[in-house]
């Protein structure tokens, strides 16, 4: 380079930088040298290829082949070398991608993550960076996080937990060109130490006990051998399910779900008075007075709402589990209330999706969302050393602790 042309290239590099424009990007000063790096290794690539197949297969150059790259500085274009048998193939910028792998890759997953749509990143990107990327595009990038979601589907879990949430939202699916009703099953559980963990997520067609079957034998092929608590909804046949897996389990079935499932019946002109009544049975300090508690709204309301009160006499053994416990220990228990706060962090996520194509991308952003959440996730249950001591005192050395220090032991 002379000294005319150092000049003009150090003026070049001045203007653009104070004006704020990328360097790097389409005529940026400096993307000649990002060009010049891309290319030179490709170049390198393809002499490391034609040394192993050259000899055995008299393999040689056969030119470039030029296509436009998107990086998060903006558009390059690289020459990418051509061999005359058409096996090379190249590892920084393979042969499809018009992606180059940098922080563009992170920062479009990470806009996916937070429940961006296609078109709201595709215009931000564009803002950004000046770069036009196409839906078909994203897709490819946002794919890139298959293999993790795949991963942490499989992950080995911890083999006890202490308390285990199951519930599952609905979203609406594209299938075979219609749309269909999804269900994602989501498994919250709390380890001995008292932290959260999202254990499994899954997809099927509707919620149901035959499925949930298929999910907790997965969870115990992970590693999962024991479960003290398992929360659920009043779903028929889940507690079946689970008790088939983990026969140790005690199930807590949520007491909110059996209201709302309750006063589905009962007439609307009496949901007030019916609800004051039904209070004192599950707000009763213990067991034998929420039965006499019971007995008064079976008298009281019995023959006119027979269903209800059939319900809760029915499911009377695994709706009132929680009495066996202390107060901070019922909160946690007697309702799904955990898991359905993650669902509706996700919900926040999802809730500009009308339908989703395929449930891979129901899952790609149910992955990411959950993601996010558990970072927030840095500190144990409150008041868990002495939620934890309490349930070594009733399920003894199925949770292993230190009662020196009321930790759990390692």
């Amino acid at each position: 380079m002379t000294k005319q042309e150092q000049t003009e290239f150090e003026k070049k590099v001045l203007e653009q930088f104070l004006s704020g424009k990328s360097l790097f990007g389409e005529d940026g000063a400096f993307a000649p040298m990002l060009k010049n790096v891309l290319d030179k290794a490709l170049q390198a690539e393809m002499d490391g290829h034609l040394n192993e197949t050259e000899r055995l297969e008299k393999n040689k150059r056969n030119g470039v082949r030029s296509k436009t790259v998107k990086t998060s500085h903006g558009n390059i274009e690289v020459n990418t070398p051509q061999d005359r048998n058409s096996t090379f193939q190249p590892e920084i910028i393979k042969k499809r991608q018009t992606i180059l792998q940098d922080q563009l890759s992170e920062k479009i997953i990470g806009l996916y993550g937070l429940g961006m749509s296609y078109r709201d990143i595709t215009a931000h990107i564009k803002e950004m960076y000046d770069t036009d990327i196409s839906h078909n595009v994203l897709t490819q990038i946002t794919d890139q996080i298959i293999p993790d979601i795949e991963q942490w589907q499989n992950r080995p879990l911890e083999s006890m937990y202490c308390i285990v949430w199951l519930d599952a939202m609905h979203y609406k699916v594209k299938v075979d060109g219609r749309i269909q009703s999804k269900a994602v099953y989501n498994i919250l559980g709390v380890n001995k130490d008292g932290y959260k963990e999202i254990l499994g997520t899954y997809i099927s067609e509707s919620e149901g006990a035959n499925f949930w079957l298929s999910v907790l034998t997965d969870l115990n092929n992970r590693g999962l051998d024991d479960i003290l608590i398992a929360c659920t909804d009043n779903l028929k046949g889940f507690s079946e399910a689970i008790l088939s897996v983990f026969p140790k389990a005690e199930i807590q079935k949520c007491i909110v779900h059996q209201i709302r499932n309750s006063l589905k019946y009962v007439a609307s002109k009496n949901h007030k008075e019916f609800m004051k009544d039904l209070k004192k049975v599950y707000r009763a300090d213990t067991k034998a007075l929420a039965e006499r508690e019971l007995t008064e709204l079976d008298d009281k309301w019995g023959e006119k709402y027979p269903v209800v009160l059939e319900s809760w006499k029915n499911n009377w053994d695994e709706l009132t589990t929680y009495f066996e416990y202390t107060k901070s220990i019922r909160k946690l228990i007697y309702t799904t209330n955990i898991v359905e706060g993650y669902h509706r962090q996700i919900r926040k996520v999802t809730k500009t999706k009308g339908a989703f194509t395929n449930d891979m991308a129901l899952m790609k952003l149910v992955y990411l969302a959950t993601k996010n959440i558990q970072k927030k996730w840095t500190s144990p249950l409150h008041n868990w050393s002495l939620t934890v001591q309490q349930l070594y005192i009733k399920f003894g050395n199925r949770i292993k602790l230190d009662l020196d220090t009321g930790t759990s032991a390692s």
